[in-house]
């Protein structure tokens, strides 16, 4: 920087204004230069004022300045110069890329040439970090400090891409500091995600299932398994970057399905439980038309509990069955067939109860006949209901 001395006399009659150094050098008199010094310059000379400039100050340069007046005795008037030393532009160290993640991470920020010591302030992407130690040391002028401030933290996924900045702030800086800055990069084992494409997969439909890994370095490509092997059916399970397509699924598609992703530094996995559900059964707006067998289905369910119970399958309908399908009437073949049943169950009734009389009377007629007769054939001549008494007991079947 430039220095600028100024020595004003309210009454001066002509006397002689002197300016010189901390060493007690003559620096002007008057407006002659007595030190060749091309740093020094007149700025303005006169019976009242003695005004010289000192450019590129340095720190030698620090020290009491003094102004006299050649009056009988000499008058004197001094001024203290301070020469700020300015901090040289940070540095940081101990930064080796990449580092691993868990790592123990030690960052060195250092300046030198600060007078007074200069002050430093750490930032990660402009949130300041307050953890840190700081050291002050003298510089061997005795003049100037040397500052450093180490910044230690285990490394982070979080932190890779982070700008750590090292910030120094200084009066001589003049409000603009001066900052030196680190990109970190970090590497880390795989994150692994796996996101469907459907939340209710249904028969016949397609499913896509990605798999979102993240890592550094990246993991490509990727590895596809269900219940621990291979993909079973690789024509209808088609592996595209990190997507796996499934389509027209079914049951056996059901399972578990693992993503896996691997970098340098490590693997990682994640898994999907796959669930087909059947079709779902929307049912359509339609008019519903009374059946005209259901006095049919009715009287027959009152006979006998088989009819009953083929009457109940019959008139069940398909809870699966879309309304308004056209097809044939349930109803209808079930009063047809409740009718054949009927009329097959009378028919053996009938049947049963003519075989069971007509052996009956056989057997008493025998018996009847029996009690006089001195053998078989004879008893069976006159048993009651033979042939000579065919005209008296005739029974008609209707």
């Amino acid at each position: 920087g430039t220095a600028n001395l100024t020595c004003r006399v309210d009454q001066n009659d002509n006397t002689s204004l002197q300016w010189s150094n901390p060493a007690q050098q003559t620096l002007y008199f008057d407006d002659k230069k007595a030190l060749r010094d091309n740093r020094i310059e007149l700025v303005r000379a006169s019976w009242h004022e003695l005004s010289i400039s000192v450019s590129d100050v340095s720190l030698s340069d620090e020290g009491q300045y003094t102004c006299s007046l050649f009056t009988m005795p000499v008058k004197t008037s001094k001024a203290f110069l301070t020469v700020l030393g300015v901090p040289e532009k940070p540095q940081i160290s101990g930064f080796t890329s990449p580092v691993m993640e868990g790592e123990r991470m030690q960052l060195t920020c250092k300046t030198s040439g600060s007078k007074p010591a200069a002050d430093i302030r750490w930032f990660k992407n402009d949130k300041e970090i307050k953890d840190v130690k700081y050291l002050k040391e003298e510089d061997a002028n005795r003049r100037t400090f040397t500052v450093s401030s180490t910044l230690d933290f285990r490394a982070d996924r979080s932190d890779d891409g982070v700008v750590v900045s090292c910030r120094v702030d200084h009066e001589s800086l003049n409000s603009t500091p001066q900052i030196a800055r680190q990109v970190l990069e970090i590497h880390y084992t795989p994150s692994v995600k796996i996101i469907s494409s459907s939340s209710w997969p249904e028969e016949g439909q397609s499913i896509v299932l990605t798999c979102e890994s993240k890592g550094k370095p990246l993991p490509e490509p990727v590895l596809w398994t269900k219940d621990g092997g291979e993909l079973p059916d690789p024509e209808r399970m088609v592996v595209n970057g990190r997507d796996l397509r499934i389509s027209f699924l079914n049951k056996t598609d059901n399972g578990t399905y693992r993503c896996e992703a691997t970098n340098p530094i490590g693997q990682n996995s994640t898994e999907y439980v796959l669930i087909v559900h059947d079709v779902s059964n929307t049912l359509l707006p339609t008019t519903v038309i009374p059946s005209l067998t259901t006095a049919t289905v009715t009287t027959t369910v009152a006979l006998t509990t088989s009819t009953a119970t083929s009457a109940t399958a019959i008139s069940t309908r398909d809870p699966n069955a879309l309304a308004g399908q056209t097809g044939p009437d349930h109803a209808l073949i079930g009063g047809v067939v409740a009718v054949v049943v009927f009329v097959t169950l009378c028919s053996i009734i009938l049947l049963g109860r003519y075989l069971a009389r007509h052996k009956g009377t056989y057997l008493t007629n025998e018996a009847k006949g029996a009690e006089d007769a001195p053998d078989a054939d004879t008893a069976i001549i006159n048993a009651e209901g033979s042939q000579v008494n065919a005209e008296e007991k005739k029974e008609y079947f209707i």
